[in-house]
């Protein structure tokens, strides 16, 4: 007993001092970051009340220690980041002020629209901004969900978005970030993301009825201690460091040596090479709804809880936003494991039963094998979870769920013939052809085209589909490298992992490519249903890597979505038809 007393001091006395170097830290950083080894606090919340959800947001940027390079939200009551909470039907109206210094380095010009509004296009620096609102079904328009012309300049005019929440989006979690092409890395990298929650998990799941939710997002961040050296164990030398031609640290093949990045967990660091975690309190054998949102720029997830060294159980109860009790798959409503692959801009909702007082716990994200040219993601610890009795109360809790839970409507996407088949693929060449060791160009090309790195400034776009229409898309990875493709204004459902039949339901908005092993003659592959029947994917919009550098290098295409009673439409000659298919 005495024991425990002592430690539940001990416990109280760092986090009060964690606390007050936070405070401290506060006054003197426009950015702040938590402390390492310190507390983990969840983001502020704004609610919707009455239907609407109004927010002020001022974007922000702070040069840190070793002239690392932070960018931030900060609403009206000075908190970073904020959790928008909403529910279908809501209207958010969004005003975003760009308070960051004016631009210092290179620029291009995305396509330019008539007029000289925020919504015209123009040029794109690294003082440029925007927002996209990931995962959520609403139009690719100005002031809702535009990322090809919408530009908010330092020193402009409050841009305000204003759109609804389609009354049938389904509860979960997305997330908020700039997306200014070229420029999206750098931003997402130095902090710029935020959690948007759709509320009413409970009306469609009644395994989370009731239980406090904790929402933990994970950004990565340029090393703390660049030139500190691996660590060395006992048996094994140190593995050596090796980088690409922009000096990006390269896949080890190890599971350990010098991370790409740094990660942190709700803006608490833990830095190469120690890995000190933060600390996650709870109360013992409490179940949680844990939220968590990999809102890294470049880095993979593999998380697993341990307890005593054993990984334990976590009940997901949504992917990317979706329920997994959604799309014809009423009868599952958590899918079991002990380890969840959650790559850049993906989203795992799950259960967590919390473990006894005294036992030694703690959230580790494993190795993840990126592929020879793929960046370093070794085994890290993330936080140690210490449970006490008299441990706060989650700031939010899932109200207990309704008599009757709401059904989704929407037809099954496997249950729906496409259309049609298209055939896409990753692919990646030197800057100098002669020069393997130049700087690589990315490529995200639809069979029959001939690769080339996205133009901002193109109107062209590179795919066109009528609304209603349901799709298959093959997608083949041609590199040494994983990468993560991801699509604006919708979800789909995987279909095939390499040529086989995979029996997964789930609905997503990002998903893994395998990368290529350089001598097999068939491409690693997914096929993908992809779902266009909602009039909010009108418009033009964007798919990519959502491996930020990727993306910034030119792995990106648009995609137009014409109204159904649009006659205009053609089929490029590489798609197969739905008859030759199948």
């Amino acid at each position: 007993m005495r024991g425990a007393l002592v430690r539940l001091l001990q416990i109280t006395f760092v986090f009060s001092l964690a606390t007050a170097m936070l405070a401290q830290t506060r006054t003197a950083e426009v950015c702040p970051r938590g402390v390492i080894g310190g507390p983990v606090h969840e983001p502020a919340d704004l609610r919707s009340s009455n239907g609407i959800l109004r927010v002020e947001l001022k974007y922000r940027k702070f040069i840190g220690d070793r002239g690392l390079i932070r960018y931030c939200y900060i609403d009206q009551e000075g908190q970073q980041s904020p959790t928008l909470r909403v529910k279908p039907g809501d209207q958010v109206t969004l005003t975003l002020r760009n308070e960051i210094p004016a631009a210092s380095g290179p620029s291009h010009r995305m396509n330019d629209q008539a007029g000289s509004s925020a919504c015209a296009g123009g040029v794109m620096t690294d003082g440029s901004t925007n927002l996209h609102f990931h995962g959520l079904t609403i139009p690719p328009v100005c002031h809702q969900d535009d990322v090809l012309h919408t530009l908010v300049q330092p020193a402009s005019e409050p841009f305000e978005y204003r759109f609804k929440i389609p009354d049938d989006q389904p509860p979960g979690l997305y997330w908020y970030h700039p997306h200014v092409h070229g420029f999206t890395k750098s931003q997402v990298l130095g902090g710029a993301s935020g959690a948007l929650i759709v509320e009413g998990m409970e009306t469609a799941n009644r395994e989370v009825s009731g239980l406090p939710e904790r929402v933990l997002v994970i950004r990565d961040q340029e090393l703390i201690n660049p030139e500190a050296p691996p660590e060395q164990s006992d048996s094994m030398p140190a593995p050596q460091v090796l980088r690409d031609a922009e000096g990006d640290i390269l896949n080890s093949g190890t599971g350990t040596g010098k991370p790409a990045k740094d990660l942190s967990i709700n803006f608490v660091p833990v830095p190469y090479p120690k890995y000190v975690p933060a600390v996650i309190t709870m109360r013992p054998q409490v179940r949680e709804l844990w939220r968590v949102l990999n809102a890294s720029a470049i880095t993979y997830l593999d998380l697993q809880l341990l307890l005593k060294n054993s990984a334990q159980p976590l009940g997901v109860v949504a992917i990317d936003g979706i329920p997994v009790n959604y799309n014809g798959n009423a009868g599952q409503s958590v899918v079991w494991k002990r380890h969840l692959l959650i790559p850049p801009a993906g989203r795992v909702e799950f259960i967590v039963n919390g473990p006894k007082e005294g036992v030694r716990a703690s959230l580790v994200t494993r190795t993840v094998d990126s592929g020879p040219l793929g960046e370093n993601d070794p085994t890290r610890p993330l936080a140690t979870i210490v449970t006490a009795e008299d441990a706060p109360e989650q700031q939010s809790t899932l109200p207990v769920s309704p008599t009757e839970l709401t059904v989704d409507r929407v037809a099954p996407l496997r249950e729906i013939p496409p259309a049609r088949t298209r055939r896409l693929y990753f692919s990646e060449t030197p800057q100098e052809p002669k020069n393997p060791n130049s700087p690589m160009l990315f490529y995200l090309t639809a069979e029959g085209e001939t690769p080339a790195v996205f133009d901002p400034g193109s109107t062209q776009p590179n795919i066109t589909v009528k609304q209603g229409d349901v799709e298959d898309w093959i997608i083949e990875n041609r590199t040494r490298e994983l990468h993560d493709f991801h699509i604006h204004q919708s979800h789909f459902q995987l279909l095939q992992w390499n040529g086989v039949p995979v029996d997964e339901p789930y609905l997503r908005d990002t998903v893994n490519v395998a990368y290529w092993d350089g001598t097999s003659p068939v491409y690693p592959s997914v096929k993908l249903r992809m779902d266009f029947r909602s009039p909010s994917t009108i418009g033009t919009f964007v798919y990519h890597c959502h491996l930020l550098e990727h993306e910034d290098g030119g792995m990106m295409g648009t995609i137009r979505v014409e109204p159904a009673s649009t006659l205009s439409y053609h089929a490029h000659p590489s798609m197969s038809s739905p008859s030759s298919s199948k």
